[in-house]
């Protein structure tokens, strides 16, 4: 067995997954190639009644992918010129991405400093924004970033309140809980993404969308097909193809038996990081009552030592990555969309200073303690979280 302190470090450690599982997944694959049905065949259904099981929605609805399944969610409720849809800054290009492809308007709200999740106070000053523009609201995405569920205590009265349907892009955080919620039961509807490197992920694209709406689950299902009604040639809808492949669903069938033993090892990853952590850097926080998947272990450091301190990280042997270093608003392609009043200062600030350590169920404590040692060395030990507020 090759020695931990000169094993190469993953960041996310896909190949030890596989180890554990290989057998069983090609066993998996192979049932599916003996019987070809290949598109929608039997593990499809066989998936989405897990999936929905796990979580607790009525309606697991699988998809080709993350960002496929924002938009079926979108052209479900006729989103349209015109309408304005809040979602954070800070986040991945998907989830204002699938906005401004209807047609539709990004306003780009801020997020917290602590859990890096959407800020209740900015997002009603974007409603507040874009009804001043002229807009019309219809609705909020909000991310559950990095596993941790967004602050649905405080979100979801606003939504309310101001009559907007709320989707949860849990495209990071399938798997978390919030105060006793499950992801994929709170809101209109929650998607998620099952690309290989998210905490349940495929060997390719895939994603899912979750709803107890009855109505909605049904109109989603058509527009997956190409808008089929009674047979996929009778199209009552302008749809999609937006089908996951059955090879996929069979792969993840697999995976979500052991998901809730990678989930608690990547708890028990997170809470040690913390504990070895806390004195040199901002660690990430738990929000009450809230758990977190850790799709990543994202740390605040100093500002401007972030990229000097990766470099080092680097030299060591020791992966890591930054997400996000722009956040939307400032990207080329969204810069001319509207941004909460008050601008998004937090955001600005994270982009200059989170940095992902590596992370996945399977990192060893030897690892881990190198990657500590390596990352208290690069900052020096002089360094104290408060530096980073």
């Amino acid at each position: 067995m090759q020695d931990a302190a000169a094993e190469p470090i993953a960041f996310i450690d896909l190949a030890a997954q596989r180890r554990r599982l290989g057998a069983a997944i090609d066993k998996a694959i192979l049932r599916v190639v003996d019987h070809g049905g290949y598109i929608m065949g039997p593990e499809v259904k066989r998936l989405e009644a897990g999936l929905g099981a796990f979580c607790g929605a009525r309606h697991a609805i699988t998809c080709s992918n993350g960002t496929d399944a924002l938009a079926l969610v979108l052209m479900a409720k006729g989103v349209r010129p015109g309408d304005a849809i809040l979602c954070p800054s800070f986040t991945f290009a998907a989830t204002a991405e699938v906005v401004a492809f209807l047609g539709a308007t990004p306003v780009f709200v801020d997020c917290l400093p602590d859990t890096f999740n959407m800020d209740p106070a900015s997002l009603a000053r974007g409603i507040a924004t874009g009804r001043r523009l002229g807009l019309n609201p219809v609705g909020v995405i909000a991310v559950d970033l990095f596993g941790q569920p967004a602050d649905y205590d405080a979100i979801e009265p606003l939504c309310a309140d101001h009559g907007l349907w709320l989707l949860c892009d849990a495209a990071q955080g399938f798997g978390a809980t919030h105060r006793g919620r499950a992801v994929g039961s709170i809101g209109m509807a929650t998607c998620t993404s099952f690309f290989p490197a998210k905490p349940l992920g495929c060997y390719g694209d895939g994603g899912a969308i979750f709803t107890d709406d009855d109505e909605l689950a049904a109109a989603i299902r058509s527009l997956r097909v190409h808008g089929q009604g009674a047979d996929k040639y009778d199209n009552v809808r302008v749809g999609m193809n937006g089908r996951l492949d059955t090879v996929q669903a069979a792969v993840l069938i697999e995976k979500l038996r052991i998901f809730p033993d990678e989930i608690a090892a990547r708890d028990r990853i997170a809470r040690r990081y913390a504990a070895c952590l806390a004195d040199v850097a901002l660690v990430p926080r738990l929000a009450p009552g809230c758990t977190s998947v850790w799709a990543q272990y994202t740390l605040r450091l100093p500002a401007g030592r972030r990229d000097a301190v990766a470099a080092t990280l680097k030299q060591a042997g020791v992966p890591t990555a930054v997400y996000y270093a722009r956040p939307l608003h400032l990207q080329t392609a969204y810069r001319h969309h509207p941004v909460a009043e008050g601008g998004l200062p937090v955001s600005e600030a994270l982009a200059a200073e989170v940095l992902s350590l590596p992370m996945h169920p399977y990192l060893s404590e030897a690892v881990q303690d190198r990657v500590v040692a390596a990352l208290r060395a690069a900052l020096g030990a002089g360094i104290r979280a408060d530096a980073a507020a």
